[in-house]
């Protein structure tokens, strides 16, 4: 296992870290299994945000005895009410969460205090300027919590969080899939003789995120790096390709400020194949030679959630909606986390009239129409 310095927080973190969403699946056998086999390998970081009573609980029976040998990313924020995960911004309810999390993990303090699940600049505002982040700084002066990061989908917030100087960790979605956008509304970048300039074109707002958060000091730590085991399956890779584990690892790992990629394993067999990572050849890593040689129709018919199809004239988020329905069919059972990120959306598919008139300026050539009544149909 290699270890980096999470930005200043000067935490030195294994370079593949433990995601643990997927231990909510398993019994508390399966995950002390599960968080035992990592240490093993080395891992000493993990990703607790889920707000469900009995895996926190699994995790804390895994690691008693041993919590000197993890760095723990909790978040606050990520509340349980009424048998279900709920994002609050609410203090009682997010200290409450915060004490349980403390309790079931059978620990005082938190090493990483991530502000659970901020995409929307309304959303950051109102907690910088509330009750909100002063609760989280108390914590850090308390020592119960080591230091102050946010977890984010949007690279917009993540930047402004980044220059705002008040987090030091930022939990970002990173791979191939979300960053390789299309960068103008050119489709012929895409469907071009030389499919290979897709590869080169990443999104721009990413680059310069990256870029940024390494000249800031601020270090990230990356979920969905497999894009939920979408890149895995050539059938399902926005790209027409299948990756492995080992090349999506090194394209995350490749990215300025990256410390560590958190990634859910169901089993001992997928934490080797992670692994593998520190011993695979350069050949085994090379992510780009893939794609460069991806069929050209890699992109049609799927959203890449580049926003070309705006405006909507009922101002549905068409991007987030795909996205979130995109992670949601990946999955035998949608999570509650997904159905809970859905229902923040201010305006839901169900909304959609139907003009298509976002059709007609998708470069990739999407049913926008009819995935909204998909995703209608399963999320709400």
């Amino acid at each position: 296992m290699q270890y980096r310095r999470l930005g200043r927080t000067n935490l030195m973190v294994s370079e593949i870290g433990l995601g643990a969403e997927w231990l909510e699946r398993h019994t508390p056998e399966e995950c002390r299994e599960i968080i035992l086999h990592c240490e093993e390998k080395g891992v000493n970081i993990l990703d607790c945000w889920m707000s469900e009573p009995n895996v926190r609980s699994n995790i804390g029976a895994a690691i008693s005895g041993r919590r000197e040998k993890w760095y723990i990313q909790g978040h606050l924020g990520s509340t349980w009410q009424n048998g279900q995960y709920v994002r609050s911004r609410k203090l009682e309810e997010a200290q409450a969460a915060f004490e349980d999390l403390l309790q079931r993990l059978g620990t005082d303090y938190i090493d990483l205090g991530m502000i659970h699940y901020v995409d929307q600049e309304e959303d950051w505002n109102a907690i910088v300027s509330g009750e909100f982040l002063a609760w989280v700084r108390q914590l850090k002066a308390q020592g119960r919590i080591r230091h102050i990061g946010v977890g984010t989908h949007n690279p917009a917030i993540a930047r402004i969080a980044a220059e705002s100087g008040i987090v030091e960790n930022i939990l970002f979605s990173v791979n191939p899939a979300f960053d390789m956008l299309p960068v103008n509304g050119d489709a012929e970048v895409y469907f071009g003789d030389d499919f290979s300039t897709a590869v080169d074109g990443i999104s721009r707002e990413r680059v310069e995120l990256y870029q940024r958060c390494e000249q800031l000091d601020v270090g990230i730590t990356v979920m969905k790096g497999y894009a939920g085991g979408r890149l895995f399956d050539a059938k399902r890779s926005p790209f027409g390709v299948a990756l492995t584990p080992v090349q999506c690892l090194h394209y995350c790992l490749t990215r300025p400020a990256v410390a560590a990629v958190m990634v859910g394993f169901d089993d001992t067999k997928q934490i080797d194949e992670a692994i593998a990572y520190h011993t695979a050849t350069d050949a085994e890593k090379d992510y780009a030679s893939v794609l460069a040689g991806a069929p050209k129709h890699a992109y049609t018919g799927q959203c890449t959630y580049c926003g070309h199809c705006k405006p909507c004239p009922v101002n549905i988020d068409i991007a987030m909606v795909n996205k979130l329905y995109d992670l949601a069919v990946m999955q035998k059972e949608t999570p509650d986390s997904l159905r809970d990120h859905y229902r923040q959306l201010s305006v839901k598919a169900s909304s959609c009239i139907g003009c298509r008139s976002c059709e007609s300026r998708c470069p990739f050539g999407v049913k926008i129409a009819g995935r909204m009544k998909d995703a209608a149909a399963l999320l709400e």
